[in-house]
């Protein structure tokens, strides 16, 4: 496996990871009394597009899915526009799931979007740059041995995080502590932040320790 992918997916990993810590400063400069807890849906916007804009910049810079294929313009349309109905359907389905977990219902219906959101980003976005939409690549993928490349295993390993850190991080939600994170979302939304960034740390240094055991081959 060659050093250099890793490499390049190590940079990619850490620009997102720096975007993420730059989303809770940088507004700061900008609007008044902003801090990640006080203004907590502005934050989730703000690291929301933060990270689908570098994620598809870092996209089309890096061509991590290699395909060899010349798509005419309009083919690039309509594979925008799936995208763009995918990523949409993800928010919806996400929102859904969340409620179902016992997310109130009607009150709080901005928070929990948004928190849908921000899920969505952290794992479906990565899948439509790196698979686009095409679903059976995501089953493929998210199956036992499914990764073909560097890229693939790292997101597996950064979805499964930011979803382990959104389900970790409402443990404390009903806890009698009376901390002021632990309003609704926001123990949750800094659970997938932090999950996302730990797989994003973790994924390029797993893929360079079993380098040798990694052989991906096309299906």
């Amino acid at each position: 496996m060659k050093e250099v992918g890793i490499r390049r997916l190590l940079a990619a990993n850490l620009l997102c990871a720096l975007s993420i810590v730059l989303t809770a400063v940088v507004p700061s400069f900008f609007l008044e009394g902003f801090t990640v807890l006080g203004a907590h849906l502005t934050w989730l916007c703000v690291c929301s597009v933060s990270v689908g804009t570098l994620n598809v910049i870092l996209h089309l810079v890096l061509n991590p899915s290699q395909s060899p294929k010349r798509n005419s313009f309009a083919q690039k349309i309509s594979r925008f526009l799936k995208c763009c109905i995918y990523f949409f359907m993800s928010c919806i389905l996400f929102h859904a799931i969340i409620v179902l977990y016992g997310a109130p219902l009607i009150e709080s219906v901005t928070e929990t979007f948004l928190f849908a959101v921000l899920l969505s980003t952290f794992t479906t976005l990565q899948c439509l740059c790196i698979l686009g939409p095409n679903i059976q690549a995501w089953i493929r993928v998210f199956s036992k041995n499914g990764a073909m490349s560097i890229w693939e295993s790292s997101l597996q390993i950064t979805t499964v995080c930011s979803i382990l850190g959104a389900w970790f991080g409402a443990f404390p939600i009903p806890l009698d502590w009376d901390r002021p994170w632990q309003v609704w979302p926001i123990s949750c939304s800094l659970g997938a932040t932090f999950g996302y960034m730990a797989g994003l740390i973790i994924a390029p240094l797993w893929i360079h320790w079993n380098r040798k055991q990694l052989t991906y081959k096309s299906r």
